[in-house]
């Protein structure tokens, strides 16, 4: 999918993390039956109800760069299946938006709800389907969320691409800043929207579950787009955080940076590799990765996998956990 397109011509993103990753890990995706949609595998052998639990989420809950991402390590912790149904670039709307995954978060025992990042929330500006890949409203052009809001920022492209440190610094205070701050709190109303009415047609205990490398109060600035959005996950702050956690049963925060950056070996010849980011998307190209960056390494999501296991073990009807 190319950075720009018509709205006629849009379709639903799907990561191409297998393409990019593939030296460094087999994802065995598979299509989830009734859903048209495409998961981490392998594809659960079992999911007779009640008897598994589900993880919902972004990349983060997939598992870039991971061979063993955070459901299956909390699976083997409980000795229970996890159906992970994490999908890349994935905020609350996505989940809203596809109902036909409720018959599998509603079979399972629980739900470990990832909070998830802003800046896949449609706005006034940008229609997002819940998805990182924006489409400008106002001329149908879609584009990452990252040029969406560079756009937003300095007014257009021209600008976003001045070099003067004086200028760039300006601009968004004096011109842009008033309607960036509107449009950040129009999204963040959305987001927690999104987040309750998704939790409505959840029946089964939901686990809120902070996963990042920072805790969820920061003071977002029109600098640039990396301080407008902050650190994973994007745009999302501690009184967004609240409201959701309000609406769950629980709440597990796991803040680590443990085992970061991630050297990509290969799982061929146990190696160093470099991978391609356009590979993914080609409005993603760059300098080839040497290391994973802004993926939680594999140390990250055991410490994961640990935060999650205690209440998870001790919730009503859940087998013993695995020592």
């Amino acid at each position: 999918m190319s950075a720009t397109q018509s709205r006629r011509e849009y379709r639903e993103h799907l990561s191409g993390y297998q393409r990019r990753d593939q030296e460094v890990v087999d994802y065995q995706m598979y299509e989830l039956d009734g859903t048209r949609l495409t998961f981490r595998g392998p594809a659960p052998a079992d999911l007779a109800s009640g008897r598994y639990f589900t993880c919902i989420g972004a990349a983060q809950t997939f598992g870039c760069f991971c061979e063993h991402p955070f459901p299956d390590l909390l699976a083997a912790k409980l000795a229970m299946p996890a159906l992970n149904l994490g999908y890349g670039g994935a905020g609350p709307e996505f989940f809203e938006r596809h109902d036909s995954l409720d018959r599998y978060i509603n079979g399972g025992r629980f739900v470990v709800l990832q909070v998830m990042s802003g800046r896949s929330q449609s706005n006034s500006m940008f229609e997002s389907r819940g998805l990182e890949y924006l489409v400008r409203r106002s001329d149908g052009v879609a584009l990452s969320a990252d040029a969406g809001y560079r756009d937003l920022l300095y007014g257009s492209p021209a600008l976003a691409r001045l070099r003067f440190k004086k200028v760039t610094g300006i601009l968004p205070r004096l011109w842009a800043a008033p309607r960036v701050r509107r449009v950040v709190e129009e999204t963040r109303r959305a987001w927690v929207e999104s987040y309750r009415r998704l939790l409505a047609r959840i029946d089964v205990p939901a686990i809120l579950f902070w996963f990042s490398r920072r805790h969820p109060a920061y003071v977002a600035s029109p600098r640039s787009v990396s301080s407008l959005f902050g650190a994973f996950p994007q745009l999302v702050n501690s009184e967004m955080v609240a409201e959701v956690r309000g609406l769950c049963d629980y709440y597990v925060e796991c803040v680590t940076e443990r085992g970061s950056p991630q050297p990509l070996m290969s799982r061929f010849t146990g190696k160093p590799v470099t991978v391609d980011p356009a590979l993914d998307r080609p409005d993603f190209a760059g300098p080839p990765w040497t290391h994973n960056r802004y993926y939680p390494s594999p140390e990250m999501h055991v410490d994961a996998a640990e935060a999650l296991h205690s209440l998870c073990a001790s919730l009503p009807g859940n087998p013993k956990a695995a020592l």
